[in-house]
């Protein structure tokens, strides 16, 4: 689908999401900008952990590109574990096992982009 304009709209405008994902807790995650969009190669999402959430610790043959907006928590790649808190950028290579963890008293916001997988 080419798109011929630029589209604005209000994140609250898209639906929030439960994550059901096995393995993943007190998520839930806004699919902001996909093909339905008319993206071609990459997918935007705002992700909200509750205190005590976190994503499935998992790997696949795809990268993120992490924003995080607001919160405190802690993101494990491989066997690492690193803090994280507003305004802190994350690159998760391919193939490297990983999870987000709200370790805070607040949620954490975080943007994630991820291609769009063709085929």
């Amino acid at each position: 689908m080419a798109v011929t304009e630029v589209k604005v709209f209000n994140y609250r405008d898209v639906e929030l999401e439960e994550v059901k994902e096995e393995g993943a807790e007190k998520i839930k995650v806004r699919w902001l900008i996909t093909e339905k969009t008319g993206a071609e190669n990459f997918a935007m999402r705002l992700f909200e952990v509750e205190p005590g959430g976190y994503s499935p610790l998992h790997e696949h043959p795809w990268e993120h590109e992490v924003y995080v907006l607001e919160g405190e928590g802690v993101v494990v790649g491989g066997d690492v574990e690193k803090r994280i808190g507003p305004g802190d950028v994350i690159f998760i290579p391919p193939n490297e096992r990983h999870q987000l963890r709200n370790v805070g008293a607040g949620t954490l916001k975080f943007l994630c982009l991820i291609p769009i997988r063709k085929g």
